[in-house]
């Protein structure tokens, strides 16, 4: 029995990273080795067990066939008898199938330590075309290492997996993981454009797909394609450290140009509500949490509004605050600004701008939360008219703050 530390935690250790997962590959082990050792089972479709002590996973070592369409369509098969280098055979990048032994000692029958070294993705075997799944990682890489560039041979076969229609047997659940990933990573832009570049972006997303080569006023954009922008986005919004809420509401937020009518173009009329509806039949296909689709929705929904910010007149800006529901979600409204900040930056030769209409806005937002409700229903004598009077304080004060800052 031999215990190899694999994968991730080889590849970054090399690289410098910090390590945050340490996966293990045993060999010349039985599942009855392991339980007898202490180790606690936990794998469903291949043998993999937890450490009595650190809990880090231990998996058998195992190869898999092809038996179905899709990334569930293996048949795996664990035994004493699967060498290490035949497991390492089924990962997806040479990066990702180096093994260090208990010594430190490091096998890496694939190449992968040159391809670190050069900063390249290339997959280890054909059987990458196997997993519709490695698409997605290989993106995600992409995104997670902008300094390495994808074998060409490796590319040509994502697009083959692409045409062939594999890309459509993945599960929901399974393609948000991997974007939501690629979403949190230092320049989540490369995940969409790899994704494109192998054909597989307009089967997987065709809402972000069909925004590149749709035309913007060039005034305002200076990138001019909306592609470019929404990647820009997204990029501005990684460099502020956001959460994967703003980011996906920064993938997310100009969707209805892409619905345009090109006789129309280079302008979007009314491209936020076509936004707003766009969004919501995504988040269903795949699955996305409550948090990130709320906040989409506000974003595309409202985010030309709050562009607008130093034109709103106060009840324009109570209007606002009761449609997002700030009143109640300060904090939902908050990271609102912040997409909207990075929208704003997102465009070429404006990426280190300020953004005051966020400040604006958070201030007239704190003068509306400053009327004290509670006292103004105390003076109602019909409850009836409360909320019309709570509505007429908050609207009050807003006026006489927006008069002082036209002073």
């Amino acid at each position: 029995m031999k215990i190899y530390q694999v994968g991730g935690a080889v590849r970054d250790g090399l690289l410098g990273l910090p390590i945050q997962d340490r996966d293990h590959v045993v060999v010349g082990a039985s599942p009855d080795d392991m339980t007898r050792l202490g180790y606690r089972p936990v794998g469903k479709d291949f043998p993999v067990f937890l450490h009595p002590v650190t809990h880090e996973e231990y998996a058998l070592a195992r190869t898999e066939r092809k038996t179905a369409q899709g990334y569930r369509g293996f048949q795996v098969f664990a035994s004493p008898d699967v060498t290490l280098e035949e497991d390492l055979a089924r990962r997806d990048l040479t990066i990702n199938a180096i093994a260090q032994g208990e010594d430190g000692q490091l096998i890496d029958p694939y190449g992968g330590l040159q391809d670190l070294k050069a900063g390249v993705l290339r997959h280890v075997s054909p059987a990458f075309a196997e997993d519709p799944v490695r698409i997605l990682r290989l993106a995600r890489f992409s995104a997670r290492f902008p300094a390495f560039s994808i074998a060409p041979e490796t590319l040509a076969l994502a697009h083959e997996m692409a045409v062939n229609g594999e890309v459509d047997a993945l599960v929901p659940e399974r393609v948000w993981q991997e974007l939501a990933k690629g979403l949190m990573e230092d320049q989540p832009s490369r995940l969409f454009l790899t994704l494109r570049s192998c054909g597989a972006l307009v089967r997987i997303l065709p809402e972000v797909d069909c925004l590149f080569g749709v035309p913007q006023p060039e005034k305002y954009h200076p990138e001019i394609d909306t592609g470019i922008h929404v990647m820009m986005v997204l990029d501005s919004a990684a460099a502020a450290r956001e959460t994967l809420a703003v980011r996906f509401a920064a993938l997310t937020h100009d969707f209805g140009k892409g619905t345009t009518p090109p006789a129309e173009w280079p302008r979007h009329i009314a491209h936020e509500e076509r936004s707003y509806r766009l969004i919501r039949p995504l988040c269903e296909r795949l699955r996305v949490p409550n948090d990130c689709r709320d906040l989409a929705l506000l974003t595309a929904k409202f985010h030309g509004v709050a562009h607008r910010a130093f034109e709103l007149r106060p009840d324009t800006l109570l209007k606002l605050f009761q449609e997002t529901d700030a009143l109640r979600q300060p904090q939902r409204f908050e990271a609102f600004l912040r997409a909207c900040t990075a929208d704003a930056r997102g465009r070429t030769g404006h990426q280190q701008d300020d953004y005051p209409q966020a400040d604006y806005l958070q201030q007239a937002l704190q003068v509306a939360l400053n009327v004290d409700a509670g006292a103004v229903a105390k003076q109602c004598a019909d409850p009836a008219t409360i909320k019309d009077q709570v509505y007429l304080a908050r609207l009050s004060a807003l006026k006489n703050w927006c008069a002082k800052q036209e002073v």
